[in-house]
């Protein structure tokens, strides 16, 4: 009895907590100056920790949603693999690569500071 007490009582703590972050992020506006930078500074960070010698440029924002009364940001980013290298000067004009399974790549995370970026 104890037992089953105790794991629902965890159950509840876990789902208001998770309903709480999901309530943390407002949507905004994908041309918000900082958040413009912000991306541009995610996909750099993005090119910089990849192994891969191709550097990958933005395709499309998916979503871009702000922390409230901060400049935390939550976005989703479509990335295309260039042909280009990574230090590169202009991969925003860099062709993509034709093959079609490596082209795209989702990028979500926090930004500005970048510590929590993530790929799948």
């Amino acid at each position: 009895m104890f037992l089953t007490a105790a794991l629902l009582l965890g159950l509840a703590v876990l789902g208001i907590r998770v309903w709480a972050i999901q309530m943390e992020f407002v949507d905004i506006s994908k041309d918000l100056d900082y958040f413009v930078v912000s991306v541009e500074f995610a996909v750099a960070w993005f090119n910089s920790g990849n192994t891969e010698e191709q550097a990958y440029k933005l395709l499309e924002v998916r979503r871009a949603q702000q922390k409230s009364w901060t400049m935390i940001y939550l976005m989703e980013l479509d990335l295309g693999r260039t042909i280009c290298k990574k230090h590169d000067e202009d991969i925003d004009n860099c062709p993509l690569q034709e093959s079609p399974g490596e082209r795209k790549r989702s990028l979500v995370g926090y930004s500005p500071w970048g510590s929590r970026v993530r790929h799948r």
